[in-house]
C-alpha cells in the first residue's frame, strides 16, 4: 500500500436501512451527527434509503412503482372523455 493516501479515522459506525430499520455495524470513515445505541453500546449512524436487507435482487421481492406509467394510462383512458 502507499503511505499517507489512506484515511485515518476509521471507526465503527451504525449503518441504519429507514425502509425496514435494519441496523449493521461496519468500519466507515463517513461523517456523522447523530448517534445510536446498538445493543447496549453507542455509535455514529448513518442513515440510508435502501440496503441489503430490503433491495429486491438480494430480497427476491419486487416492488415495482410505475408512477409514469400510471399517469398515461389516466392520460389515454381519459382523453377521449375530454373531446
Amino acid at each position: 500500500m502507499k503511505q499517507g493516501i489512506h484515511p485515518e479515522n476509521y471507526r465503527l459506525v451504525a449503518f441504519k436501512d429507514m425502509s425496514n430499520e435494519d441496523v449493521f455495524i461496519t468500519k466507515s470513515t463517513v461523517e456523522t451527527k447523530e448517534t445510536i445505541t446498538h445493543e447496549g453500546v453507542e455509535y455514529p449512524v448513518f442513515k440510508m434509503e435502501i440496503s441489503r436487507t430490503s433491495h429486491p435482487f438480494y430480497t427476491g421481492k419486487s416492488k415495482l412503482i410505475d408512477t409514469a406509467g400510471r399517469i398515461d394510462k389516466f392520460k389515454t383512458k381519459y382523453a377521449k372523455h375530454g373531446k
